[in-house]
Protein backbone atom coordinates (compact mmCIF):
# COMPACT_ATOMS: atom_id res chain seq x y z
CA UNK A 1 0.00 0.00 0.00
CA UNK A 2 1.42 3.61 -1.00
CA UNK A 3 1.84 6.17 1.36
CA UNK A 4 -0.98 8.19 0.08
CA UNK A 5 -3.41 5.80 0.25
CA UNK A 6 -2.23 4.52 3.51
CA UNK A 7 -3.11 8.19 4.70
CA UNK A 8 -6.03 8.82 3.05
CA UNK A 9 -7.89 5.62 4.39
CA UNK A 10 -6.49 6.82 7.96
CA UNK A 11 -8.08 9.62 7.90
CA UNK A 12 -11.36 8.03 6.86
CA UNK A 13 -10.96 5.86 9.92
CA UNK A 14 -9.84 8.39 11.69
CA UNK A 15 -12.83 10.39 11.17
CA UNK A 16 -15.42 7.47 11.44
CA UNK A 17 -13.88 6.76 15.10
CA UNK A 18 -14.27 10.29 15.81
CA UNK A 19 -17.53 10.46 14.36
CA UNK A 20 -18.89 7.57 16.60
CA UNK A 21 -16.87 9.18 19.50
CA UNK A 22 -18.94 12.38 19.14
CA UNK A 23 -22.14 10.75 18.70
CA UNK A 24 -21.68 8.09 21.96
CA UNK A 25 -21.30 11.89 23.78
CA UNK A 26 -23.38 14.57 21.77
CA UNK A 27 -26.84 15.57 22.61
CA UNK A 28 -29.32 15.21 19.53
CA UNK A 29 -29.99 18.80 18.00
CA UNK A 30 -32.64 19.05 15.84
CA UNK A 31 -32.38 21.36 12.65
CA UNK A 32 -35.09 22.18 9.72
CA UNK A 33 -33.45 23.90 6.89
CA UNK A 34 -34.96 25.62 4.00
CA UNK A 35 -33.31 24.50 0.69
CA UNK A 36 -32.88 27.39 -2.25
CA UNK A 37 -33.08 25.45 -4.71
CA UNK A 38 -36.13 22.35 -5.87
CA UNK A 39 -34.57 18.96 -5.28
CA UNK A 40 -35.24 17.81 -9.09
CA UNK A 41 -32.72 20.71 -10.34
CA UNK A 42 -29.43 19.29 -11.49
CA UNK A 43 -26.17 19.23 -9.23
CA UNK A 44 -27.48 22.07 -7.24
CA UNK A 45 -30.56 20.30 -6.18
CA UNK A 46 -28.75 16.92 -5.02
CA UNK A 47 -25.96 18.92 -3.67
CA UNK A 48 -28.50 20.29 -0.62
CA UNK A 49 -29.56 16.30 0.02
CA UNK A 50 -25.64 15.39 0.11
CA UNK A 51 -25.25 18.08 2.80
CA UNK A 52 -27.45 16.86 5.03
CA UNK A 53 -27.22 13.42 4.53
CA UNK A 54 -23.24 13.84 5.46
CA UNK A 55 -23.78 15.47 8.83
CA UNK A 56 -26.17 12.89 9.36
CA UNK A 57 -24.28 10.18 9.37
CA UNK A 58 -21.07 12.04 10.41
CA UNK A 59 -22.62 12.58 13.50
CA UNK A 60 -23.97 9.24 13.85
CA UNK A 61 -27.55 11.00 14.06
CA UNK A 62 -26.75 13.52 16.80
CA UNK A 63 -27.27 16.45 14.22
CA UNK A 64 -30.46 15.62 13.39
CA UNK A 65 -31.55 18.22 10.06
CA UNK A 66 -34.45 18.19 7.37
CA UNK A 67 -34.24 19.47 4.17
CA UNK A 68 -37.34 21.26 2.78
CA UNK A 69 -38.36 22.12 -0.21
CA UNK A 70 -38.43 25.90 -1.34
CA UNK A 71 -40.90 28.15 0.18
CA UNK A 72 -42.39 25.40 2.20
CA UNK A 73 -40.98 26.99 5.68
CA UNK A 74 -40.66 30.33 4.40
CA UNK A 75 -40.06 31.97 0.57
CA UNK A 76 -36.27 31.50 0.15
CA UNK A 77 -35.49 34.95 -0.64
CA UNK A 78 -36.65 35.50 3.10
CA UNK A 79 -34.26 32.86 4.15
CA UNK A 80 -31.50 35.24 5.55
CA UNK A 81 -34.06 37.19 8.16
CA UNK A 82 -35.89 34.33 8.87
CA UNK A 83 -32.62 32.27 10.06
CA UNK A 84 -31.30 35.22 11.75
CA UNK A 85 -33.91 36.17 13.69
CA UNK A 86 -34.37 32.54 15.00
CA UNK A 87 -37.91 31.47 12.83
CA UNK A 88 -35.93 28.93 10.80
CA UNK A 89 -33.07 27.13 12.16
CA UNK A 90 -30.84 26.48 8.65
CA UNK A 91 -30.62 27.47 4.81
CA UNK A 92 -28.64 26.29 2.02
CA UNK A 93 -28.64 29.41 -0.31
CA UNK A 94 -26.29 31.58 -1.14
CA UNK A 95 -25.32 35.25 0.53
CA UNK A 96 -25.59 36.45 -3.20
CA UNK A 97 -29.36 36.42 -2.93
CA UNK A 98 -29.18 38.89 0.12
CA UNK A 99 -27.52 41.82 -1.04
CA UNK A 100 -29.72 43.75 0.07
CA UNK A 101 -28.62 43.60 3.41
CA UNK A 102 -25.12 44.22 2.60
CA UNK A 103 -23.96 44.79 -0.78
CA UNK A 104 -20.44 43.35 0.30
CA UNK A 105 -22.33 39.98 0.52
CA UNK A 106 -22.00 39.43 -3.12
CA UNK A 107 -18.11 39.57 -3.21
CA UNK A 108 -18.50 35.69 -1.26
CA UNK A 109 -20.78 34.43 -3.71
CA UNK A 110 -19.40 35.31 -7.36
CA UNK A 111 -17.36 38.20 -8.73
CA UNK A 112 -17.97 39.64 -12.42
CA UNK A 113 -14.35 39.00 -14.26
CA UNK A 114 -13.58 37.45 -11.16
CA UNK A 115 -11.40 34.64 -9.63
CA UNK A 116 -11.70 31.01 -10.87
CA UNK A 117 -12.32 28.43 -8.29
CA UNK A 118 -8.64 27.88 -7.16
CA UNK A 119 -7.75 31.70 -6.58
CA UNK A 120 -11.29 32.12 -5.19
CA UNK A 121 -11.05 29.48 -2.78
CA UNK A 122 -7.17 30.26 -1.93
CA UNK A 123 -8.49 33.74 -1.39
CA UNK A 124 -11.32 32.70 1.35
CA UNK A 125 -9.41 29.89 3.03
CA UNK A 126 -6.02 31.67 3.19
CA UNK A 127 -6.30 35.17 2.18
CA UNK A 128 -8.68 36.44 4.84
CA UNK A 129 -12.10 36.33 3.24
CA UNK A 130 -13.36 33.51 5.80
CA UNK A 131 -12.59 36.09 8.63
CA UNK A 132 -14.19 38.65 6.53
CA UNK A 133 -17.45 36.42 5.56
CA UNK A 134 -17.75 35.54 9.61
CA UNK A 135 -17.70 38.58 11.19
CA UNK A 136 -20.21 40.39 8.29
CA UNK A 137 -22.75 37.31 9.20
CA UNK A 138 -22.27 37.88 12.91
CA UNK A 139 -23.62 40.87 13.34
CA UNK A 140 -26.34 39.51 11.94
CA UNK A 141 -26.70 36.35 14.50
CA UNK A 142 -26.01 34.52 11.49
CA UNK A 143 -22.92 31.51 10.98
CA UNK A 144 -22.07 31.50 7.20
CA UNK A 145 -19.89 28.58 5.64
CA UNK A 146 -19.14 27.81 2.36
CA UNK A 147 -21.18 24.78 1.57
CA UNK A 148 -20.75 24.08 -2.36
CA UNK A 149 -19.42 25.28 -5.65
CA UNK A 150 -20.00 25.59 -8.96
CA UNK A 151 -17.85 26.90 -11.68
CA UNK A 152 -17.90 28.62 -14.21
CA UNK A 153 -21.29 29.74 -15.44
CA UNK A 154 -23.03 30.22 -18.82
CA UNK A 155 -23.82 34.34 -19.62
CA UNK A 156 -27.85 33.79 -19.89
CA UNK A 157 -30.52 32.66 -22.25
CA UNK A 158 -32.35 35.21 -25.16
CA UNK A 159 -35.20 35.41 -27.32
CA UNK A 160 -33.36 37.29 -29.84
CA UNK A 161 -29.50 37.11 -30.82
CA UNK A 162 -27.91 39.82 -29.42
CA UNK A 163 -25.00 41.08 -31.91
CA UNK A 164 -24.35 45.07 -29.93
CA UNK A 165 -24.14 46.51 -27.05
CA UNK A 166 -27.33 48.22 -28.19
CA UNK A 167 -29.71 45.38 -28.82
CA UNK A 168 -29.15 45.08 -24.78
CA UNK A 169 -31.03 48.35 -23.92
CA UNK A 170 -34.62 47.95 -22.91
CA UNK A 171 -34.52 44.00 -22.29
CA UNK A 172 -35.76 42.79 -19.07
CA UNK A 173 -33.47 39.98 -17.69
CA UNK A 174 -33.28 37.92 -14.48
CA UNK A 175 -29.70 38.25 -13.22
CA UNK A 176 -28.05 37.52 -9.66
CA UNK A 177 -25.25 39.31 -7.95
CA UNK A 178 -22.97 41.97 -9.17
CA UNK A 179 -23.72 41.51 -12.67
CA UNK A 180 -26.86 43.37 -12.15
CA UNK A 181 -25.41 46.25 -11.49
CA UNK A 182 -23.43 45.70 -14.61
CA UNK A 183 -26.30 44.65 -16.85
CA UNK A 184 -28.10 47.63 -15.88
CA UNK A 185 -25.51 50.04 -16.84
CA UNK A 186 -26.12 48.82 -20.19
CA UNK A 187 -29.77 49.46 -20.57
CA UNK A 188 -31.15 46.16 -18.76
CA UNK A 189 -33.46 46.38 -16.43
CA UNK A 190 -33.02 43.54 -14.20
CA UNK A 191 -35.12 41.96 -11.30
CA UNK A 192 -33.71 38.70 -8.91
CA UNK A 193 -36.04 35.78 -9.23
CA UNK A 194 -35.76 32.26 -7.32
CA UNK A 195 -35.07 29.04 -9.24
CA UNK A 196 -38.64 28.02 -9.38
CA UNK A 197 -39.92 31.46 -10.72
CA UNK A 198 -37.91 31.67 -13.91
CA UNK A 199 -39.10 29.40 -16.08
CA UNK A 200 -42.99 30.79 -16.13
CA UNK A 201 -41.41 34.46 -15.78
CA UNK A 202 -39.27 33.87 -19.48
CA UNK A 203 -42.70 31.77 -21.14
CA UNK A 204 -45.24 34.81 -20.47
CA UNK A 205 -42.73 37.48 -21.25
CA UNK A 206 -42.53 39.01 -17.79
CA UNK A 207 -38.59 38.74 -18.50
CA UNK A 208 -36.94 38.63 -22.23
CA UNK A 209 -33.49 36.86 -21.24
CA UNK A 210 -32.40 35.30 -18.05
CA UNK A 211 -29.11 33.65 -16.83
CA UNK A 212 -28.79 31.11 -14.12
CA UNK A 213 -26.33 28.02 -14.27
CA UNK A 214 -24.40 26.02 -16.04
CA UNK A 215 -25.86 24.21 -19.27
CA UNK A 216 -26.02 21.05 -17.10
CA UNK A 217 -28.49 22.62 -14.41
CA UNK A 218 -29.87 25.44 -17.41
CA UNK A 219 -30.89 22.18 -19.38
CA UNK A 220 -32.86 20.15 -16.35
CA UNK A 221 -34.66 23.83 -15.49
CA UNK A 222 -36.11 23.41 -19.65
CA UNK A 223 -34.85 26.98 -20.35
CA UNK A 224 -34.34 25.84 -23.74
CA UNK A 225 -37.84 25.12 -24.58
CA UNK A 226 -38.61 29.35 -24.25
CA UNK A 227 -35.23 31.33 -25.88
CA UNK A 228 -32.64 29.87 -28.60
CA UNK A 229 -29.98 32.01 -28.00
CA UNK A 230 -27.43 30.52 -24.69
CA UNK A 231 -24.40 32.83 -24.78
CA UNK A 232 -20.93 32.07 -23.00
CA UNK A 233 -18.81 32.95 -21.18
CA UNK A 234 -20.42 33.53 -18.02
CA UNK A 235 -18.05 36.45 -17.05
CA UNK A 236 -20.48 37.54 -14.18
CA UNK A 237 -20.19 34.08 -12.03
CA UNK A 238 -16.58 32.51 -12.88
CA UNK A 239 -17.04 30.82 -9.96
CA UNK A 240 -20.14 30.69 -7.59
CA UNK A 241 -20.17 29.91 -3.89
CA UNK A 242 -23.26 28.23 -1.92
CA UNK A 243 -23.62 28.60 2.04
CA UNK A 244 -24.96 27.10 4.76
CA UNK A 245 -26.61 29.49 6.62
CA UNK A 246 -27.10 28.88 10.70
CA UNK A 247 -28.09 31.23 13.49
CA UNK A 248 -25.93 31.77 16.07
CA UNK A 249 -28.83 30.39 18.95
CA UNK A 250 -28.38 27.12 17.32
CA UNK A 251 -25.05 27.08 16.41
CA UNK A 252 -23.93 27.44 19.47
CA UNK A 253 -26.33 23.99 20.35
CA UNK A 254 -24.05 22.20 18.74
CA UNK A 255 -20.22 21.07 20.86
CA UNK A 256 -17.14 21.61 18.93
CA UNK A 257 -16.83 17.60 17.62
CA UNK A 258 -20.45 18.86 16.19
CA UNK A 259 -19.62 22.00 14.29
CA UNK A 260 -16.07 20.62 12.57
CA UNK A 261 -19.02 17.45 11.47
CA UNK A 262 -20.73 20.30 9.36
CA UNK A 263 -17.67 22.13 8.28
CA UNK A 264 -16.31 18.52 7.07
CA UNK A 265 -19.71 17.95 5.32
CA UNK A 266 -19.69 21.51 3.44
CA UNK A 267 -15.88 20.07 2.40
CA UNK A 268 -17.10 17.32 0.91
CA UNK A 269 -20.18 19.35 -0.44
CA UNK A 270 -18.27 21.71 -2.00
CA UNK A 271 -15.62 18.91 -3.94
CA UNK A 272 -18.67 16.80 -5.30
CA UNK A 273 -20.76 19.71 -6.70
CA UNK A 274 -17.44 20.89 -8.50
CA UNK A 275 -16.73 17.69 -9.84
CA UNK A 276 -20.16 16.68 -11.16
CA UNK A 277 -20.29 19.78 -12.38
CA UNK A 278 -16.94 19.72 -14.67
CA UNK A 279 -18.11 16.21 -15.59
CA UNK A 280 -21.73 17.24 -17.27
CA UNK A 281 -21.23 20.16 -19.32
CA UNK A 282 -20.16 18.33 -22.16
CA UNK A 283 -22.87 16.36 -22.86
CA UNK A 284 -25.37 19.41 -21.19
CA UNK A 285 -24.47 21.47 -24.24
CA UNK A 286 -24.45 18.42 -27.15
CA UNK A 287 -27.76 17.94 -25.87
CA UNK A 288 -28.77 21.84 -25.57
CA UNK A 289 -28.02 22.17 -29.26
CA UNK A 290 -29.96 19.53 -30.50
CA UNK A 291 -32.86 20.91 -29.21
CA UNK A 292 -32.22 23.94 -31.99
CA UNK A 293 -30.36 26.44 -29.40
CA UNK A 294 -27.58 28.17 -30.87
CA UNK A 295 -24.86 28.96 -28.39
CA UNK A 296 -22.79 31.81 -28.95
CA UNK A 297 -19.57 33.67 -27.60
CA UNK A 298 -19.80 37.36 -26.45
CA UNK A 299 -18.03 39.19 -29.29
CA UNK A 300 -14.44 41.18 -27.87
CA UNK A 301 -16.66 44.75 -27.79
CA UNK A 302 -19.12 43.43 -26.00
CA UNK A 303 -17.34 41.71 -23.47
CA UNK A 304 -14.92 44.95 -23.43
CA UNK A 305 -18.42 46.93 -22.58
CA UNK A 306 -19.25 44.76 -19.78
CA UNK A 307 -15.77 45.30 -17.85
CA UNK A 308 -16.08 48.67 -18.72
CA UNK A 309 -19.29 48.81 -16.86
CA UNK A 310 -18.01 46.36 -14.34
CA UNK A 311 -14.95 48.53 -13.21
CA UNK A 312 -17.56 51.54 -12.86
CA UNK A 313 -19.50 49.21 -10.19
CA UNK A 314 -16.42 48.68 -8.42
CA UNK A 315 -15.96 52.63 -8.10
CA UNK A 316 -19.44 52.86 -7.19
CA UNK A 317 -20.35 50.49 -4.78
CA UNK A 318 -16.82 51.35 -2.97
CA UNK A 319 -17.71 54.61 -2.79
CA UNK A 320 -21.09 53.40 -0.64
CA UNK A 321 -20.12 50.62 1.32
CA UNK A 322 -17.21 50.74 3.68
CA UNK A 323 -17.64 46.87 4.01
CA UNK A 324 -17.71 46.27 0.05
CA UNK A 325 -14.70 47.86 0.27
CA UNK A 326 -12.54 46.37 2.59
CA UNK A 327 -13.77 42.84 1.10
CA UNK A 328 -12.93 43.89 -2.58
CA UNK A 329 -9.20 45.29 -0.88
CA UNK A 330 -8.56 42.30 0.81
CA UNK A 331 -9.81 40.15 -2.55
CA UNK A 332 -7.62 42.62 -4.76
CA UNK A 333 -4.61 42.36 -2.65
CA UNK A 334 -4.65 38.50 -2.61
CA UNK A 335 -5.66 38.57 -6.68
CA UNK A 336 -2.17 40.46 -7.53
CA UNK A 337 0.23 38.71 -5.31
CA UNK A 338 -1.56 35.49 -7.04
CA UNK A 339 -0.40 36.90 -10.48
CA UNK A 340 3.42 35.66 -9.57
CA UNK A 341 2.13 32.00 -9.20
CA UNK A 342 -0.26 32.09 -11.94
CA UNK A 343 2.44 33.27 -14.13
CA UNK A 344 4.62 30.54 -13.49
CA UNK A 345 2.29 27.89 -13.07
CA UNK A 346 0.20 27.85 -15.79
CA UNK A 347 0.99 26.95 -19.50
CA UNK A 348 0.89 29.55 -21.55
CA UNK A 349 -0.13 28.91 -24.96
Amino acid sequence: MCFRTWMAGSAVVALALASSAASAQDKKVRLQMGAAYPSALAIIGPAQHFTVDKIRKLSGGSIDMKLFEPGALVPAGQYFDAVANGSLDAAWSSLGFFTGKDIAFALFSSVPFGPDIGEYVGWYRFGGGQQLMEELTAKSNLVAIVCGTIAPEASGWFRKEIKSVDDLKGLKMRFFGLGANVMQKLGVATQLLQAGEIFQALQLGTIDATEFSMPALDLSMGLHQVAKHYYFPGWHQLSSMQHLLIGKAKWDELSDAQKEIVRAACDQTTMQMLAEGESKQVAAIKEIQSKGVIVHYWSKEILAAMRKAWDEVVEEQKAKSPEFKRVWDSMQKYREEYKLWASYGRVKE
